[in-house]
């Protein structure tokens, strides 16, 4: 037996067909960053009077397993995760693909994600997870990840044998933060120092009376998506927008040669910020901008890569 390392560390997933019921195979070898997965059940201190001061046993709590993932942002095991969010992508094209995710799905797909750690060995599965959140920050340089929160049913014991088989590796180069790009109305959006996309499903968790304490369940609520920009104060453009309460087109994403993953959120509208002056710098201000489904989707990813089929 060693010691686990994170380096070391697998991640394993497959969509389910039952919610809560782990499939036995179809398993996919997942790169990722971090994880904060993981069930507990707190404790509740008894309230029993007239057993003196030192008290009874306390009574286990019901079972709660919500964390986050951290996963790059690469070619091919991203849209694993867009359909985690948005459910099965309209796929086209015969190598390159192009599949199309759209939010707004009345039901969304659920998941059994298995982390490992070889060294010990100690496996355990992540039952009934569903995606509720995800976010990407755009910078000019550094790694490019996402960070999608999950509300997952429960988890498996610890087993020292992995219940994925053998895997197949979904894994691709990851797209970098230097080919980034912000559009708006199709025309690259300058000035912009820093962006956050962040998506939510809504998710409301089912919680039941149940003998194992575990939520039943998970209900999609509205979807909602916002990007957050911060810009050097250089044009009026975007506190025109606002100003005008007039919807535009927002557009963020990356190239790498054939491949691309586009979001493209059609009607969004910018709220009207200060612009501070701190100092002799330059002055910066920030927009939260807040994305809107009157005319249609929210939020449509667009992501062409070799992969035949999510």
């Amino acid at each position: 037996m060693g010691y686990g390392q994170g380096i070391n560390a697998v991640c394993n997933g497959v969509f389910e067909s039952t919610y809560g019921i782990s499939p036995a195979s179809g398993f996919k070898k997942l790169p990722f960053v971090s994880s904060t997965l993981g069930e507990e059940r707190p404790l509740i201190e008894d309230d029993q009077l007239g057993f003196g001061r030192e008290g009874l046993d306390p009574s286990y709590d019901v079972a709660t397993n919500d964390g986050d993932i951290v996963i790059p942002v690469d070619q091919a095991a991203i849209g694993f995760w867009l359909r985690a969010m948005f459910g099965a992508p309209a796929t086209t094209g015969a190598g390159p693909y192009t599949h199309v995710f759209q939010s707004g799905s009345a039901s969304l797909p659920s998941m059994s994600l298995e982390i490992g750690n070889p060294d010990v060995p100690s496996f355990s599965t992540h039952y009934g997870a569903v995606a509720n959140q995800m976010r990407i920050a755009l910078a000019r340089s550094g790694m490019l990840n996402a960070t999608i929160s999950l509300m997952c049913q429960g988890e498996t014991a610890e087993d020292p044998a992995s219940a994925a088989g053998t895997p197949t590796a979904l894994t691709g180069t990851r797209f970098a933060q230097a080919t980034g790009s912000i559009k708006r109305g199709g025309v690259a959006l300058g000035a912009v120092v820093s962006a956050e996309l962040a998506i939510s499903n809504g998710l409301d968790k089912v919680e039941v009376i149940r003998e194992d304490g575990r939520i039943d369940g998970v209900v999609p609520g509205v979807l909602a998506a916002t990007i957050t920009l911060r810009t050097r104060f250089n044009s009026l453009q975007l506190f025109n927008d606002a100003t005008n309460q007039t919807p535009i087109a927002l557009e963020v994403g990356w190239v790498a040669g054939a491949n691309s993953l586009k979001f493209a959120l059609p009607r969004v509208f910018l709220p009207r910020p200060k612009k501070p002056i701190e100092g002799p710098r330059g002055i910066m201000a920030d927009f939260t901008a807040q994305a809107s489904g009157a005319g249609g989707h929210k939020v449509t990813a667009t992501l062409i890569n070799t992969t035949a089929t999510y």
